[in-house]
């Protein structure tokens, strides 16, 4: 039986359970912070949606059907293409979001999926998400006395979903392990241009005694955002893109996410 837990985000109660030692958050839940009709099928239909959660199923359940998969990815966007959670999971196999029944009954995605849902409601609720689900992980951990390293698990909750993305689309066969670890830096720094501004190796020469790198420092607000960045970097990079237009893309959509999140009054709540 499903264990369960309830966190506040933003005055609505979240439930999250727990399966075969996943979090899993409730997207029902979710939807009640969205103003205006709002559903998840309509996230559901959109291509760069589809596209992520393609890469994430990939990384992370070996049933997963691609041919499927491909049909769906074809038809995504179109007016007239329509998608349930049901639909998703019977012909794709997913694990990453399931349709539950009974007591807890509803849609609810594994944490990673949930994450980037949040993003959908507003950059604000996510902040809010993530800080909520941090705060339930320490308690746990405090009871059971564990170290669990929140900063660390945010930086990586996409971390396998964007190296995969790059492997398969942008490292030949050929290259040795040195030019394949030169190409994985390269868009790692990509990203910290894109939010930061600068490289590590920048980073490093004017900060010479501070322990750490650039995404040490980071706030928590800032690895959220870099998460993100991860996401739509991982789905830019399937589509082809060239490297210098996707830094535009991701430094636009850094600096208009940042100054909506940072004019909000509720952000300054957070502790």
């Amino acid at each position: 039986m499903a264990k369960s837990k309830i966190i506040n985000v933003q005055g609505k109660e979240i439930t999250i359970i727990q399966k075969e030692n996943s979090d899993f958050i409730s997207l029902t839940d979710m939807l009640k912070a969205k103003d205006g009709d709002f559903f998840i099928s309509d996230w559901l239909r959109n291509r760069n949606t589809i596209e992520y959660l393609g890469i994430w199923e990939s990384i992370y359940n070996p049933s997963f059907n691609y041919g499927e998969f491909a049909i769906i990815k074809s038809q995504a966007g179109l007016n007239s293409y329509k998608l349930s959670v049901k639909d998703w999971v019977q012909k794709t196999n997913s694990i990453g979001i399931k349709a539950t029944t009974g007591r807890y009954g509803g849609t609810f995605a594994h944490s990673d999926i949930a994450f980037e849902f949040g993003m959908w409601i507003s950059a604000e609720f996510k902040i809010y998400l993530i800080k909520e689900f941090q705060r339930l992980k320490e308690d746990e951990n405090d009871r059971l006395k564990l170290d669990w390293n929140f900063q660390r698990t945010l930086a990586k909750v996409n971390y396998h979903i964007h190296t995969n993305a790059i492997k398969a689309n942008l490292i030949p066969e050929t290259l040795d392990k040195s030019k394949v670890n030169f190409v994985y830096a390269n868009e790692a720094d990509l990203l910290n241009v894109a939010l930061f501004g600068i490289t590590a190796k920048q980073w490093r020469d004017e900060n010479p005694k501070t322990d750490g790198n650039i995404r040490d420092m980071a706030t928590i607000e800032q690895l959220v955002f870099l998460s993100n960045l991860e996401s739509l970097n991982s789905v830019f990079i399937q589509q082809g893109q060239l490297q210098s237009e996707r830094l535009i893309q991701l430094n636009t959509i850094a600096i208009t996410q940042m100054k909506a999140l940072m004019t909000s009054k509720q952000v300054k709540k957070l502790v």
